[in-house]
């Protein structure tokens, strides 16, 4: 099975945002041992507890520290910015780096209301032209505007042997079908959002058109798991990103990021522990290297994933590392061999 690595950067309590984003190129460097296909960094502004807003400058410094792990962004948000910029920017990244450079591409603001206003103007008008600008993108990527079009003299220099893999990013049909329409590979963010997830990829596989270099629809489904030697010790582990996600929500979430298991049980003292794990499994695949294994191939079988990009959240970065270690010594095609110590 085809697995790869989605990261949000998470704080944790006790640690700053410089202590994330080291760890954000350690399980870069890890997830290449462990035989995972990509690394993808996500943007987000201003989000209590996740630590990157600008993903293209992490992949630029996880780059120089990997060797062939492809590195992408899960997504950069083109609302806020002109394709011109984002073409450039990710051409250079795949001028440093042939042929290990995605760009996956989203429409969600990543923040606040107010991040949004002072991020860029007209932002909510800027979602609805997501397909003009996405178009634009591309054409951009591919040098292939028409002669009289006052682009076409213009080029997102420097322009690399190997341009960047254009991805969309998304947790609806809407997105699906942008995806479908431009010919380009769909990562659906199951994690986010179940609700959809059948009917998006159906609608991505039956309207995709071959319109680039990919022949046929791809699949990726993003999904959450922890997984650890025991039942009970992944449970545990997951309680942190549980508690933090819920006071998110709630609009209370601590500004010091996930919080220890010690703290994520005190917070949900008093809950029916039942229900607890019931609400914690809906959306996240936790437990023992067999349990974990099992539920996302269900879940590939379900959705014809053609790949998995697994984010697994824990207080401790060790338990991070292990999670994904397991994760791979269960999936990964044998041969690959994790190399976890």
């Amino acid at each position: 099975m085809k697995l790869s690595i989605l990261d949000q950067a998470p704080l944790s309590s006790g640690r700053t945002a410089r202590d994330a984003l080291e760890e954000a190129v350690r399980l870069a460097q890890a997830g290449e041992k462990f035989g995972y296909s990509r690394y993808w960094m996500a943007e987000h502004h201003d989000l209590p507890g996740l630590a990157c807003s600008a993903p293209e400058i992490m992949l630029s410094l996880i780059g120089g520290q990997t060797r062939s792990i492809r590195l992408g962004a899960g997504a950069i948000l083109l609302p806020y910015y002109r394709p011109y910029k984002v073409a450039e920017t990710f051409n250079l990244l795949s001028t440093l780096f042939p042929g290990r450079i995605d760009l996956g591409i989203a429409r969600s603001p990543g923040g606040s209301a107010e991040v949004s206003i002072a991020l860029a103007d007209r932002f909510l008008e800027n979602v609805w032209k997501l397909p003009e600008a996405f178009e634009e993108l591309l054409r951009f990527l591919d040098g292939n505007y028409p002669e009289d079009h006052p682009y076409a003299r213009i080029a997102a220099a420097p322009i690399p042997s190997a341009p960047p893999e254009p991805w969309i990013l998304g947790t609806s049909v809407k997105s699906a079908k942008l995806a479908a329409e431009q010919g380009v590979p769909y990562a659906f963010g199951h994690f986010m959002n179940t609700e959809h997830a059948e009917e998006a990829i159906r609608v991505y596989r039956e309207q995709f058109r071959p319109l680039r270099s990919l022949q046929q629809p791809y699949v990726m489904l993003a999904v959450s798991a922890v997984c650890a030697e025991t039942t009970e010790q992944a449970r545990a582990v997951a309680l942190s990103s549980y508690a933090w996600r819920r006071q998110l929500a709630q609009g209370s979430a601590p500004a010091q990021g996930l919080p220890s298991i010690a703290e994520a049980e005190r917070m949900l003292q008093g809950e029916d522990q039942a229900d607890l794990l019931r609400r914690m499994q809906t959306s996240a695949a936790i437990g023992q290297p067999g349990e974990v294994g099992a539920r996302l191939k269900a879940w590939s079988r379900t959705y014809e994933a053609d790949e998995l990009l697994i984010m697994s959240y824990a207080h401790d970065f060790e338990h991070r590392l292990r999670s994904y270690d397991l994760i791979a010594r269960e999936l990964i095609a044998e041969g690959q061999e994790a190399a976890f110590s």
